[in-house]
């Protein structure tokens, strides 16, 4: 990650921040994979060894 840069007023405070389109796209992926999350909040949890067993009854693992 790069230094952050702010723009300021002409007071100095701080009224936005300039990033890099790396950081950008971060954390716009990490915005998403929260918003996922948040959306299935809700929904049945199930343990490691049952996820694997489902995985291996799907031929998928």
């Amino acid at each position: 990650m790069g230094k952050t840069q702010f723009l300021v007023d002409e007071k100095g405070k701080k009224t936005a921040v300039l990033l890099s389109m790396d950081e950008w796209e971060e954390l716009m992926e990490d915005l998403h994979d929260l918003a996922i999350i948040a959306e299935r909040r809700d929904e049945p949890s199930m343990d490691f060894e049952e996820l694997k067993k489902r995985l291996k009854a799907d031929g998928l693992l």
